[in-house]
């Protein structure tokens, strides 16, 4: 994926985030978690430095945090304020007086309010079009209500922010919505894959792995790929088709029948087939190397340092330094 813009815009989900991406010329970006009193001096550094970043809150305990903030640095921060999509995280109804109560304290503190926004959470819960596009309708409605009761309050509102994967490429209809946000599309997962949102072929991510052993009599086949390379996120646990810690794939990224990673030690992955399979399992001698696809590719990339970039040959044509920490 490319930018169509080097400035943004772009979400960011820790500060760090944020940092890398000024550094690298984005100016446009929302930090998209609930912003804590002790990172408003991070987000004033970052503001001074000429990059439009926005906080996100859903208290009036942190508008009161960001309005001393601004104050003590005669400037103004950006607040999109968090509307609860369908009750799985954070946010505030749209009817809830206290969205009003929040958008007047940041006004008339001195900050600005630049809008709403949401993330619906639940979605990953569901499956299948007509759930996901339910879903889309549902974060699209919330949120575009919280938006009219603040402007029937006379209280700006320019940004109406939905945004989660299955609801972007679900999402029937945006009216009144200015903004959609969403990561994992980029590469996709076991998950999304699950969910009816892509197929298993369009994954983009793996962890590439080698076979160090077998136990034969258990039925198990041993890789250098325990939860330090894969996550230890069990995410496909609740739906319909459980692909324990990641799919098996060969080199070229097919994957064997049936075979998942079932178990993960520290550096040790445990394939095996899934339970109740009539697979037999495949003959892959030590040495051999595998693709895991992963469940959560957020969760499996932040084990690594780089990417590794193949073309249609599967050939290493780049690599793409990544990042950690907050």
């Amino acid at each position: 994926m490319v930018m169509a813009s080097g400035a943004g815009p772009a979400t960011v989900s820790t500060l760090r985030e944020a940092e890398q991406f000024a550094a690298g010329g984005v100016r446009d970006l929302l930090y998209a978690v609930g912003i804590g009193p002790d990172k408003l001096p991070r987000v004033l550094a970052l503001r001074a430095a000429g990059v439009d970043l926005s906080i996100v809150l859903d208290s009036l305990d942190q508008a009161r945090a960001v309005v001393a903030a601004c104050k003590d640095s005669q400037s103004r921060i950006p607040v999109l304020i968090e509307i609860d999509a369908d009750d799985q995280r954070a946010g505030l109804l749209p009817a809830d007086p206290r969205v009003i109560e929040i958008g007047r304290a940041l006004v008339q503190g001195g900050a600005e309010l630049r809008g709403v926004m949401t993330h619906s959470g639940g979605s990953y819960s569901e499956a299948g079009m007509d759930a996901l596009c339910a879903a889309a309708e549902a974060e699209r409605s919330v949120v575009v209500s919280a938006a009219s009761a603040l402007r029937g309050a006379d209280l700006p509102c320019s940004v109406v922010s939905v945004g989660s994967t299955p609801t972007a490429l679900f999402a029937r209809d945006l009216t009144g919505v200015t903004e959609v946000r969403a990561g994992v599309f980029v590469f996709f997962d076991l998950v999304m894959a699950g969910l009816g949102v892509c197929s298993i072929d369009e994954i983009a991510i793996s962890v590439l792995a080698t076979v160090i052993g077998h136990q034969t009599a258990k039925g198990w086949i041993l890789i250098d790929a325990g939860w330090t390379a894969l996550s230890q996120d069990r995410g496909t646990a609740r739906q319909a088709i459980d692909q324990g810690y990641g799919l098996v794939c060969d080199l070229a990224g097919t994957p064997y029948a049936d075979l998942i990673v079932t178990r993960v030690n520290q550096e040790h992955g445990i394939v095996a087939l899934r339970s109740g399979s009539s697979e037999r399992l495949p003959d892959i001698p030590i040495g051999s190397r595998v693709r895991i696809l992963p469940n959560h590719a957020c969760a499996t990339a932040t084990q690594f340092d780089r990417y590794h970039v193949l073309n249609e040959t599967d050939e290493v044509t780049d690599m793409w330094q990544r990042f950690s920490g907050w």
